[in-house]
């Protein structure tokens, strides 16, 4: 061997330690963390959204004068049975699972977000078709949404009309995206399905149809599986749970100011 061929067999002492420093900060990428809950978990907070709202409306009452609930109860019996809910899966994330930035795929990407505002954009491009086909075929009376039949025609003040809106347009889709696509979707792929992307589009479907039976509406149950294909489109793109949150508040963001302007007295429908 010459003493070239030496010196060029001999790695310089810069490279190795350019190598040993690469391989230090590359992570080492494990299996996914496997949590210990499933269709049960699933079933105990629908179950705890349904007392809850029970509940709420037996702890409410009703007007005495028969007439319609005060905006305030309406506000109330909305929100506090899916934020609890939503709170027990959580916590069931916590006791049999991973937590849940683990389990329900919680992280901050932008990209998550751009496509959330991309498909949530469709969204409401399909809501608005929908909704104005759905109101055309069954009348406009039993196209609106519970909550907005509800408060329609109710004098509503600043706090409650704002209230309304940020619960609407920002934590009501954190919620629900927890339960459906978070806990509901996370059961779904938990099943032997053969593959991922398999066990992937399996909990589109399931959760798509699951979200839009669960809101007990039946007549605008075809509108809300319209309304549920975009915000599922981006938790299964992505794989996690940030883009069908933004997506759906996208889709909530028109309706919740509608509501918003209605009760205020801005807007007159």
């Amino acid at each position: 061997m010459t003493s070239r061929q030496s010196r060029e067999s001999v790695p310089d002492a810069d490279d190795t330690l350019d190598a040993e420093s690469a391989a230090i900060d590359t992570p080492v990428r494990g299996p996914a963390p496997v949590h210990r809950w499933g269709f049960g978990a699933f079933l105990l907070v629908e179950a705890v959204l349904l007392a809850s709202a029970a509940f709420v409306g037996v702890l409410l009452g009703k007007p005495a004068d028969g007439g319609p609930l005060p905006v305030w109860h309406v506000l109330i019996g909305t929100m506090a049975p899916t934020v609890i809910a939503a709170s027990v899966a959580i916590l069931i994330t916590v006791v049999r699972g991973n937590g849940p930035l683990a389990d329900l795929h919680l992280s901050w990407r932008w990209d998550d977000v751009r496509l959330g505002l991309r498909l949530g954009v469709v969204g409401l491009i399909c809501t608005t078709v929908g909704a104005f086909v759905w109101t055309q075929a069954v009348g406009e009376e039993n196209a609106t949404s519970a909550i907005s039949a509800m408060v329609e025609d109710q004098p509503m003040s600043v706090s409650a009309a704002v209230a309304m809106f940020l619960y609407l347009w920002l934590l009501g889709p954190i919620c629900e995206e927890v339960i459906y696509r978070g806990l509901l979707w996370g059961a779904v792929e938990r099943l032997n399905w053969g593959n991922e992307k398999w066990g992937r589009l399996a909990a589109f479907l399931i959760s798509t149809a699951v979200f839009a039976v669960s809101h007990l509406e039946p007549l605008r149950t075809t509108l809300l599986l319209v309304i549920a294909v975009p915000i599922g489109l981006a938790r299964f793109f992505t794989g996690r749970l940030l883009g069908s949150v933004v997506a759906h508040q996208m889709n909530n963001f028109l309706p919740a100011l509608a509501i918003l302007l209605t009760g205020l007295g801005v807007l007159t429908i």
